[in-house]
C-alpha cells in the first residue's frame, strides 16, 4: 500500500481537523441540546431577499454576467457598497482597497499565505479564533501572545521571534465581540496594538466578521480607522481589515472581504487569479442586491433576537452555574466564554455532557496557540431559544457542580 505520509509535504504535518467542523455534526442529533457552533440561526436569514435577488438576476440579461467568469477583484457593484460602508465606519477607501473572497477564511488563509515563510512568528491574543490557527498552521509559523492591553516590550518580541528561527510578521485579532471569548478590546487596547506593529514594523490583521453585531455599549472605531485617522490615507495604514456577510446576511454564500492599502490588495488579487480566479459572481451579486435593499434592517432584526438571547444565557449562568466558575459579559456577538475552577478540563467535561447530560460546547484548549486554558469551554447562543438556554445551562451547572463536589 502506498504510504501518503512520506509524499505529503511537510506544511501538511501542521493541518488539524476543526472541533467546531466535527461538534456542528451534533445538530443532528434531536437529544442534544447545542451551545457549540457560532453559526447563524437560519430562521433568520433573509430567504425571501434571496429568492427575489436570484430571481431578478435570471429574469434579465444579467445572468449572462452571473454565469461567466468575472474579474478577481470582485463584483464592482459590491465593492462600491462596501466603500461606502466603510466611510461610515471612518474608513474612507477607494476600490482599489477593496477585495472580494470566498468568506473570510479564505482571507485569513490568503494572509497566512502572503507574511508568512517556516518559522516566522504570528501574534495572537490567547485564546483566539481557532479559524485563524488552521489557516496560519499551514505556513509551519512561530505564535506568540498578543496582549492587546499589556506592557511587553517589542525586543521581547524579537528576541523570542529570532529564538524560533523568522521575524514577528503580524498581529492578528479580533477587537469587537471576538471569537472565542466574546470580549471587545477598548480604544487603548487597540492604539497600544497599533503602536507596538509601528515598533516591529509588521501588518495587523483586524478580523471584524462580529463587528455588526453590538446589542448595547459604545462602538469603539475599528483599527483600521484609527489608523487613517492618524496617517491620513489608507494606503499608508499597515493594517488589514477582514470582513463577511456570513453572520448578518447569508454563511453559506461564502462571500468576505477585505479592505486595505493597495499593494496589500495587488497580491492578494494575484493570489486569488493563482487559487480560484474570482469568488462565485451569482453569489456576489445577490449579496449586493440583498444588501443595498435591506442590510440595516436584516442587522436590526439579528440584533434584537441575538441581544435577547444573550440576555437569557447571562441569567441562566447566574442562576445555575456553580461558584468558582466564571464568564464573560459580551456587549455583542454570538459568544460567552466560561473559565471552570483550577484543575478540571473542558474536553472531559464536555465527554461526560454529552453522554449524561446532553449539551455540548466547545472546550477551551483548542482556541489558545501554546495548548493552554484546559479548564475553559465557549458556548454560543445564537441558534438556542429560551428553553433550551435554560435547560442546557441548567444541566451543565448541575454537572460542574457534581465535578467540583466530586
Amino acid at each position: 500500500m502506498l504510504n501518503w505520509d512520506t509524499m505529503f509535504a511537510s506544511r501538511s504535518s501542521r493541518m488539524r481537523a476543526s472541533e467546531i467542523r466535527e461538534l456542528l455534526k451534533l445538530l443532528d442529533q434531536p437529544d442534544i441540546i447545542s451551545f457549540a457552533g457560532g453559526i447563524p440561526d437560519p430562521a433568520l436569514f433573509p430567504a425571501e431577499e434571496f429568492q427575489r435577488a436570484y430571481a431578478d438576476i435570471f429574469s434579465g440579461a444579467a445572468v449572462n454576467s452571473a454565469l461567466q467568469y468575472s474579474v478577481s477583484e470582485g463584483y464592482k457593484p459590491l465593492r462600491e457598497w462596501l466603500v461606502e460602508q466603510m466611510d461610515a465606519l471612518g474608513i474612507p477607501c477607494g476600490l482599489d482597497n477593496v477585495f472580494i473572497v470566498s468568506g473570510s477564511q479564505q482571507g485569513l488563509d490568503y494572509l497566512g499565505k502572503l507574511f508568512l515563510s517556516p518559522n516566522d512568528t504570528a501574534l495572537v491574543t490567547w485564546p483566539t479564533y481557532l479559524g485563524a490557527l488552521h489557516a496560519f498552521n499551514a505556513y509551519e509559523p512561530a505564535y506568540d501572545q498578543l496582549t492587546p492591553s499589556g506592557n511587553r516590550t517589542p525586543e521581547s518580541y524579537r528576541v523570542a521571534a529570532a529564538a524560533a528561527g523568522g521575524k514577528v510578521k503580524f498581529a492578528y485579532l479580533s477587537a469587537d465581540f471576538s471569537n472565542p471569548t466574546g470580549e471587545t478590546v477598548d480604544l487603548d487596547g487597540r492604539k497600544k496594538v497599533l503602536a507596538l506593529a509601528e515598533e516591529l514594523d509588521i501588518a495587523v490583521i483586524e478580523d471584524a466578521a462580529y463587528q455588526s453585531l453590538r446589542y448595547d455599549g459604545e462602538p469603539i472605531p475599528p483599527i483600521l480607522a484609527l489608523e487613517i485617522a492618524d496617517k491620513g490615507h489608507i494606503n499608508d495604514t499597515r493594517t488589514i481589515y477582514c470582513g463577511s456577510f456570513s453572520k448578518t446576511l447569508a454563511p453559506g454564500l461564502r462571500v468576505g472581504f477585505i479592505v486595505a492599502n493597495a499593494p496589500v490588495i495587488r497580491k492578494l488579487v494575484l493570489m486569488k487569479q493563482a487559487a480560484d480566479l474570482h469568488s462565485s459572481t451569482i453569489n456576489q451579486m445577490a449579496i449586493s442586491d440583498v444588501a443595498v435593499r435591506g442590510f440595516d434592517k436584516q442587522v436590526a432584526k439579528i440584533k434584537a433576537v441575538y441581544s435577547h438571547r444573550r440576555d437569557c444565557m447571562l441569567a441562566a449562568l447566574e442562576k445555575y452555574m456553580p461558584k468558582g466558575t466564571s464568564w464573560t459579559k459580551p456587549e455583542g456577538g454570538m459568544f460567552i466564554w466560561i473559565t471552570l475552577p483550577e484543575g478540571m478540563d473542558g474536553a472531559k467535561l464536555l465527554a461526560k455532557s454529552l453522554e449524561t447530560g446532553k449539551v455540548a460546547f466547545v472546550p477551551g484548549k483548542a482556541f489558545f496557540a501554546d495548548g493552554s486554558g484546559a479548564n475553559t469551554f465557549r458556548v454560543s447562543f445564537s441558534c438556542a431559544n429560551e428553553r433550551m438556554i435554560e435547560d442546557g445551562i441548567g444541566r451543565l451547572g448541575k454537572l460542574i457542580s457534581d465535578e467540583i463536589g466530586g
